[in-house]
């Protein structure tokens, strides 16, 4: 007997010539599929509507919330009908529904709480991905691990994801971000509450679908954000629920890198002011703080990268369905 409910939610906005391939793709193993419009200007609710899915549930939204927005939504009504797996699928079709199974299968085993799609495991399957996008993702993918502080995934912008349905209930979704950053907003939160996240290969998919998303906007808005998430992240860990030698090590880091930096641009100041050059002892009483202080910080930095979370919270260990 099956004993997993397995929800899929759907956050769909202007998807109508996708979105009825995508639900029919969508196994029988999932119990429930929400789907959940954000104020579409197309005829996608009819056609949902008019799909003879039992499965299916419909939220409307009056005005659009934007892609987090449809999801907190979709959550909410999750953990309403007590699913115990939650995935978010797409609606543009971009999601390959045969590593559905790859997908659930870590958090079924009690391995993960939280798994994600990865395109960049394979080499040849980047050749599909539009190169702006594989630029652009190489880049976010490490500003996200350093603020998430989940330096074990990457593709942080990969919407595929799976969630043990008891993690759900433990994040703060007020935390998760409306738009297009909740992704990555997702993996900050699920830090907080120690979740284990593990990575799944799969292919890049790309067809006639086009993204809402604009690479120039997420270049310009994301690292903000990104910086946000980084110091509370910092400050909380290292400050707030523990205090070890990383967080001296990061305090230390910053006074001997400020000192070595003040000093010596203070000198080279003087020297291009008065035309004598700095004496040798000058030069070394700047250096040697620098010298000091970025060693100090790669060892704060080599701490956190050996804290990621790898105790799931999720404690299956049953047989796969």
């Amino acid at each position: 007997m099956k004993s997993e409910k397995i929800a899929v939610i759907i956050p769909m906005f202007n998807v109508e010539k996708h979105i009825e391939k995508v639900i029919e793709s969508i196994p029988d193993l999932v119990d429930l599929i929400i789907i959940v419009d954000d104020h579409s200007r197309d005829n996608s609710v009819v056609i949902v509507k008019n799909i003879p899915d039992k499965r299916l549930i419909v939220i409307e939204h009056e005005v659009n919330k934007g892609v987090g927005g449809a999801m907190i939504s979709g959550f909410k009504k999750a953990m309403e009908l007590c699913a115990s797996i939650v995935i978010k699928v797409d609606g543009d079709g971009q999601m390959p529904m045969d590593y559905l199974n790859d997908l659930i299968s870590p958090i079924l085993l009690g391995q993960a709480d939280f798994s994600k799609g990865n395109r960049f495991a394979n080499f040849e399957d980047l050749t599909h991905m539009p190169l702006i996008r594989r630029i652009g993702n190489l880049g976010l993918s490490f500003i996200t691990k350093a603020a998430s502080g989940y330096w074990n995934v990457f593709d942080p912008t990969n919407g595929f994801f799976a969630m043990d349905g008891p993690t759900l209930r433990k994040l703060r979704l007020d935390d998760l971000h409306p738009r297009y950053f909740f992704e990555s907003s997702l993996l900050c939160t699920l830090y907080r509450v120690g979740s284990v996240i593990e990575d799944i290969p799969m292919p890049a998919k790309y067809g006639e679908e086009t993204s809402s998303l604009s690479e120039w906007k997420t270049l310009f808005e994301f690292p903000p954000l990104l910086f946000v998430r980084l110091i509370n992240r910092i400050w909380l860990r290292y400050f707030v629920m523990d205090f070890s030698v990383a967080s001296i090590s990061l305090i230390f880091s910053f006074i001997f890198l400020f000192f070595g930096c003040v000093w010596g641009l203070n000198w080279w100041y003087r020297s291009i002011q008065t035309g004598i050059p700095a004496t040798s002892g000058t030069v070394i009483i700047a250096a040697l703080p620098v010298i000091l202080g970025f060693q100090l910080f790669l060892q704060f930095l080599t701490n956190d990268v050996q804290n990621i979370p790898n105790k799931p919270i999720n404690k299956r260990g049953k047989t796969l369905i």
